[in-house]
């Protein structure tokens, strides 16, 4: 058994996966096949401009019914915003997903630089 089952399980914990993506909104641009002679020509309506950042945490523990709490961040290029999750947002998630769930748990998060949490004691 791993150790974050165990560790899970002797304290009556739940197992909480955490992570993020972002997703562009400005539309592709691709090229494809067409018949000779003739440019295939797709048409995009709308600039769609910004992007959207989404962070979510899925909850399991026996005898419970699992869990998905997750937060959305979208990006529209204003000044002064934010284009994605501060170290602040993800503080902020972990404190919900304590508060629903309702008792402590053990987070599994991948170890990518790119969050800029402190996760020690000086947190």
């Amino acid at each position: 058994m791993a150790a974050g089952k165990t560790t899970a399980a002797a304290n009556g914990a739940w197992v909480v996966f955490e992570d993020e993506a972002g997703q562009s909104m400005t539309p592709p641009r691709a090229r494809t096949w067409g018949r000779r002679g003739s440019t295939p020509v797709v048409r995009v309506r709308g600039r769609g401009s910004g992007r959207v950042s989404m962070a979510g945490m899925t909850c399991y523990k026996a005898g419970e019914r699992s869990r998905l709490i997750y937060a959305i961040r979208e990006y529209r290029g204003r000044k002064d915003e934010p284009k994605g999750f501060g170290w602040k947002d993800y503080r902020d998630l972990v404190i919900r997903a304590h508060t629903q769930l309702g008792g402590p748990i053990v987070l599994v998060w991948d170890n990518c630089e790119h969050h800029g949490v402190p996760l020690g004691p000086d947190a």
